[in-house]
């Protein structure tokens, strides 16, 4: 191309600059910085949003369990706890004396299988009335449902009363109710003089109370079973207990586990139960570690003895809790 032509195209044409391009070369720098600052801020949002309750916990839990700790190294008695005087430390005397007991293995022991009992009886009446559910009809199982939250909602001392009346040696119905089958002998038969016998009414009692948790919950992991698998492994020719055992136990076992976790949680540490159904004052015979540690406390007037019992409990349960929130986490990795 010659000067000529040059000269007879005359001068470029501006373009005109793209706004959209220039609005995103002059933010394009501070995109990235505004982004992270509004993600570290929905980051955040749930901690402040649970932060009340932590408080919450470490207010009602955290200072009774330091104080414990603290009590189980000293010797306070009647007199440090009126005059306030700053109780003598003995070191590790409390727990040498306790764990040199055979008392406090005894009822070790009693509370170790008296929570096995408990748990079993409750894990495996509460799956089958969960599985029964499945086959009934809804209005039945709506009533079942409202019945179960009934018995659940009732507090401990009604539930206790009712379980008192029924044992009663005079006029309780399970011993008419035997009597009509066995004979009159069994008229005015006191349960709780055998404690074997005793604590066969409070496990009743103590399982009565569990049961409605455990159904509505493993219920609803079963209504999780996908239909088509169970209908397929049917349709394969597999045995009803078959379906249960490979389709319907792995998708529930999660949910079974933690709930078992749980029961033994709350039945090694009965205590209203065992106190109600006997009068606010219960034999030795019935004591489990929740009533021994109470009765060391306050009825032999030694407080660190008491606590020191306490948080040997705790310690026996912290294995379970930890446990406990390992499959809970795994329930959680799995979802």
């Amino acid at each position: 191309m010659s000067a000529a032509d040059i000269k007879a195209a005359g001068p470029p044409v501006p373009v005109p600059p793209d706004p959209q391009a220039i609005g995103k070369s002059s933010h394009d720098d501070d995109a990235p910085r505004v982004q992270k600052r509004k993600r570290k801020k929905g980051e955040l949002l749930p901690y402040f949003l649970i932060l009340p309750a932590i408080v919450a916990i470490a207010a009602v839990y955290l200072y009774p369990l330091g104080k414990t700790v603290v009590m189980s190294f000293q010797d306070m008695g009647r007199r440090e706890l009126w005059s306030g005087e700053p109780a003598p430390w003995v070191g590790f005397e409390q727990f040498t004396n306790i764990l040199g007991d055979s008392e406090f293995w005894w009822v070790t022991f009693r509370t170790v299988v008296f929570m096995a009992i408990c748990v079993t009886l409750t894990m495996g009446i509460g799956l089958l009335v969960a599985l029964l559910m499945r086959k009934l009809s809804t209005w039945v199982r709506l009533v079942l449902t409202a019945c179960l939250i009934a018995a659940w909602s009732m507090p401990l001392m009604v539930a206790a009363s009712i379980f008192r009346f029924m044992a009663d040696s005079d006029y309780g119905l399970i011993n008419t109710l035997i009597a009509k089958v066995v004979g009159e002998d069994w008229l005015g038969h006191n349960w709780y003089l055998n404690p074997v016998q005793g604590f066969g009414i409070i496990t009743l009692l103590v399982v009565w109370g569990a049961i409605p948790f455990v159904v509505v919950t493993l219920y609803a992991a079963l209504t999780q079973v996908p239909q088509e698998l169970e209908e397929a492994a049917a349709l394969d020719g597999a045995s009803a207990y078959g379906i249960y055992k490979f389709v319907t136990w792995p998708v529930i076992k999660p949910v079974f586990t933690m709930v078992a976790t749980l029961s033994v949680i709350w039945d090694f540490n009965v205590f209203g139960q065992i106190w109600l159904l006997r009068g606010n004052k219960p034999e030795p015979e019935y004591e489990t570690l929740g009533l021994y540690s109470y009765s060391k406390a306050f009825e032999s007037t030694s407080f660190s003895q008491g606590t020191a019992i306490a948080l040997i409990t705790v310690l026996l349960l912290s294995g379970v809790a930890v446990y406990y929130l390992r499959q809970l986490m795994k329930t959680g990795e799995v979802e």
